[in-house]
Order: structure tokens, then C-alpha cells, then sequence
């Protein structure tokens, strides 16, 4: 079995071994762990990388926005998820495969780093990196499948095929297993070299959510507690929020303060059609993707944009929610509206409304010229966890109630001039909604709060079915996986 050792993280590493290397004579010394930590964290991509990523596909089924594009089967995955169609056969296999490739590659270095010749400060770190990865990979399975696998060492390929599901509950004290021995080994903070690996306080939050998620509200607050600090302020890790909400989308604006666990882009790796969610790609899909078809400027009042492939328009009810919202001019593309006043034209793509989603939307600045294939080499990062997501998510573990689930309300409704309201799960509920539309969160929340089927039904959603994807076809080929419930054909 052979580990590929490429990086789509260049923001913290530039590597030169992208060859394959046999494990059985790999893991040796410093240099070659490190190469195979750097394999570890590509799974980091799969939030915007490629277009099987799961900021697009987890937007197109929530009730904010459709899955767009250029018409029905344009994606069929990504189409099939945003109707609640989806069956075995249309789930894109790759988020089963791709989070499994990154469970791999932690396992074989979980098992090989004992034996390496370096530092035990440095497989300390290494170690605990991996285990954060690995666990945030856990993580995002058991949300979309629910019944899945626990594998902790390296499978032969045989045995593959014998491998049973584990209790969701045993995924999740694996998950919370690994981030609390994590936790100790990682940094507090990171020189900007090393931007893009994991901190101290990124493992905490990511911990904080998960608690969340099992309806663990005092753990969860605890652990978010020390990632949020003083509500408004800076904290020990220098988390805080950012004056202005618009910053958080400018392109240059990498690692900001309110920054925690983050997918850094580059066009370094001149991306092309050839090698494009292979894993071996770097540029933000997200950005192109979201973009609205044959766009062209009219007036000179109108932006420069580049034109994009029209995914993930926003519904009418989610634009009539956020028009008077201080944040719809950094969410919300109004090209309907430009249109109407003869200001741009563009292409109406599938399910189009004119509002299309500007926070990942591309620009002209950003359109690289050093080779590769422009579109695919968007060098934007993305937010898997920012502070005002901590922030809503402890005010939510407090019960939504209290001074302090008020202060962190407060603060995130000050930083866009909001005044404040009465805490409440309701008022969170809305606020998560806007500050963090279109961020790949929504979907998720509606299930774990229990309004998907009533948010949702008008979009085909099946209660007890449509919280989860269906197990891919291939996946159940010849082994001993059983489908979700409601999938079986």
C-alpha cells in the first residue's frame, strides 16, 4: 500500500517529495514524518477544494439556498441532495471516500511516528496534529452518514471487506478521545509560516462543536469558554473579531484574528483540469463555482467580476430574511437587481433567483496568471471555524441564557452595528443564520435542532431519512456495511 505524499497546504509548507514512497520504508527520520504530516492535512481541502466540496454540497441543501448551476443535472450529486432525491447511486462517493483517505493516512502515521528518528517534543506535536485531523474527519462522517466505520490502525486490503459499522456514540467518544490527548501536544499560537496547522484553540473548538452536537451543553461551553475569552475582546490566543464584517472576505486578509480552524488556497500549485479534486489541487472551487454565468459589466457603476458557474443561489424567503440585515451586501450578490436597472447582464443558470452568494464569490484581483487553469486556482481560504461561529455556538452550549450567553450575542450583533436582544435559542438560532449564511453550517443546524423536516419540507425532505446521506453504492458492494434507513432499494 502506497501513502501519496502531496500538500495542498503551501500556505504553512512548501515540500519538495511529491513522489509515493512504500510506508515499509518511509517514516524514517524528521523530514519524511513531516511529509507525511503535510498528507495528513490535505484533507483540510475538502471544505473548498474541488468540486465535490462540502461548502457548496451543504448549502444546496439547506432552505437558504438551491444547488444552482447550469441546470438539473448539473451535478448530480450536488442536484439530487438539494431536491432530497439523493439515493446510494447519486451520493458523490467522495465524501465517504475522501475523509477516509485522510483517516488512512493519520492511522499509518499514528502507527509509524514511534519509531522515527526526531524529537520527542516534535512527535508530541506530530501526533497531536494528527489526532486532531483525524477526529475532525470522524466528525464530519458520523454528521453525514450517522452509521459508519471506527478504523484505527491501517486495514490491509482484504480486510476491508469485513470491516462492520460502529454505534454513532462509540464514533463520537473516539472523536472526543483524540482531540483531548490532541489538546496538551498543539501550540497556542503559530508563526505565519506555519499558517494553516493546528493550534491549541482550533482543537478546542472543534472539541466545543462536537460537544454541542451530542447535546454535551456544559462541555461544550467549557471548552468554548477558553477559545472565546472576554465576549468582544482579545484572548489568550489572540482570537478576536474583526471590526468590520466585510474583512473577513477579503482575499488578502489570510489568518485573521478571527481565524481558528481554516482551509488555506493558493494558485501556487497551478491547478488544472488535469489533476482538479484529485486531492493534488489548491485553488478555492468555491469561488468560481458560486459566481454568476456570462456575467458582463454594462455600467461603469457595476463590478468587475469574473463570470462562475451560478451554484448556490440564495432562496427568495432567505433574501426577503437578510435585505435590511447591515450583512447582506458582503452575503448577497443582487444581480437581479442590476439587471433590472440595465446595469449587467448575465446568464440565468438552474433555479435562478438574480441573488447569488458574494462572501466566497471570485473577483478580478484574485484571477491568477501564473499558470494552470485560472478558474481553479482561487487562492481565498475558507473558514471551517471562525470566533463569531464560537461565539453563537457557547452562547447556544449556556442554554442560551445568562450575562455571559448575552455578552457573546451582544458582541456579534455589535460588530455590525446591531443593538442588542433578549438572549434566547430563538435569537440565536437567527443570528446564525445571517452571520454565518451561506458558510456550509445551515443544513446541519436545522438537523441537530430538530427544524430540518419543517424548514425543508417544501424541498422534498423525508423525516428519520434526510438527516443523513445515503451510504454510497460502492461502498456496500461485497462487504458487510448495511444502508441507512430510508435507502434501501
Amino acid at each position: 500500500m502506497v501513502l501519496s505524499l502531496v500538500s495542498c497546504q503551501k500556505d504553512f509548507i512548501d515540500i519538495t517529495p511529491k513522489g509515493q514512497f512504500l510506508t515499509a520504508n518511509y517514516y524514517q527520520n524528521e523530514s519524511q514524518a513531516y511529509a507525511a504530516l503535510v498528507g495528513v492535512y490535505d484533507i483540510m481541502r475538502k471544505n473548498s477544494g474541488g468540486f465535490e466540496n462540502m461548502i457548496t454540497m451543504m448549502n444546496a441543501g439547506s432552505d437558504d439556498q438551491f444547488a444552482g448551476g447550469g441546470g438539473a443535472t448539473d451535478g448530480i450529486g450536488i442536484q439530487s441532495f438539494s431536491n432530497y432525491t439523493e439515493t446510494q447511486f447519486t451520493v458523490p462517493a467522495s465524501y465517504w471516500n475522501d475523509f477516509y483517505q485522510g483517516i488512512f493516512k493519520a492511522n499509518t502515521l499514528l502507527l509509524k511516528l514511534p519509531a522515527t528518528s526526531m524529537s520527542e517534543t516534535l512527535k508530541t506535536r506530530f501526533s497531536a496534529e494528527t489526532k486532531a485531523i483525524r477526529a475532525m474527519c470522524y466528525f464530519n462522517l458520523v454528521c453525514l452518514f450517522k452509521n459508519i466505520p471506527l478504523i484505527l490502525e491501517p486495514l490491509a486490503t482484504g480486510d476491508i471487506y469485513n470491516v462492520t459499522q460502529a454505534k454513532p456514540e462509540d464514533v463520537y467518544a473516539q472523536i472526543e478521545k483524540d482531540l483531548t490527548e490532541a489538546i496538551p501536544g498543539l501550540p497556542p499560537t503559530i508563526p505565519a509560516k506555519h499558517y494553516g496547522r493546528l493550534t491549541k484553540g482550533a482543537a478546542q473548538a472543534l472539541l466545543g462543536k462536537v460537544y454541542l452536537y451530542e447535546n454535551k451543553g456544559s462541555l461544550a461551553a467549557a471548552q468554548l469558554a477558553e477559545v472565546n475569552g472576554t465576549p468582544g475582546g482579545t484572548n489568550p490566543y489572540g482570537y478576536k473579531l474583526l471590526t468590520n464584517y466585510s474583512d473577513l472576505w477579503v482575499v488578502a486578509n489570510k489568518m485573521n484574528s478571527e481565524s481558528i480552524l481554516v482551509t488555506c488556497h493558493t494558485n501556487l500549485g497551478l491547478s488544472g483540469w488535469g489533476n482538479w479534486g484529485s486531492g493534488t489541487d489548491e485553488g478555492n472551487t468555491v469561488c468560481v463555482m458560486v459566481g454568476p454565468r456570462g456575467y458582463s459589466k454594462v455600467a461603469s457603476t457595476a463590478p468587475d467580476i469574473p463570470s462562475g458557474w451560478s451554484f448556490n443561489v440564495f432562496t427568495q424567503d432567505f433574501y426577503d430574511v437578510i435585505k435590511t440585515d447591515p450583512r447582506f451586501s458582503s452575503t448577497v450578490f443582487d444581480l437581479k437587481a442590476l439587471s433590472a436597472e440595465g446595469k449587467a447582464t448575465y446568464i440565468e443558470g438552474y433555479m435562478n433567483t438574480g441573488y447569488f452568494f458574494k462572501k466566497y464569490m471570485p473577483t478580478q484581483a484574485d484571477v491568477s496568471t501564473s499558470g494552470g487553469d485560472a478558474v481553479l486556482n482561487y487562492k481565498q481560504d475558507s473558514y471551517i471555524i471562525r470566533l463569531a461561529d464560537t461565539y453563537l455556538m457557547e452562547a447556544e452550549a449556556l442554554g442560551a441564557t445568562g450575562d455571559r450567553a448575552q455578552a457573546l450575542l451582544d458582541a456579534v450583533r455589535a460588530r455590525v452595528g446591531l443593538d442588542p436582544v433578549p438572549v434566547s435559542l430563538a435569537a440565536i438560532k437567527a443570528e446564525r443564520r445571517l452571520e454565518l449564511a451561506g458558510e456550509g453550517f445551515r443544513f446541519f443546524d436545522l438537523v441537530r435542532w430538530g427544524d430540518a423536516a419543517s424548514k425543508l419540507a417544501s424541498r422534498g425532505f423525508t423525516a428519520n431519512k434526510n438527516e443523513i446521506f445515503p451510504i454510497p453504492n460502492a461502498e456496500l458492494l461485497g462487504t458487510k456495511l448495511v444502508q441507512n434507513p430510508g435507502y434501501n432499494q
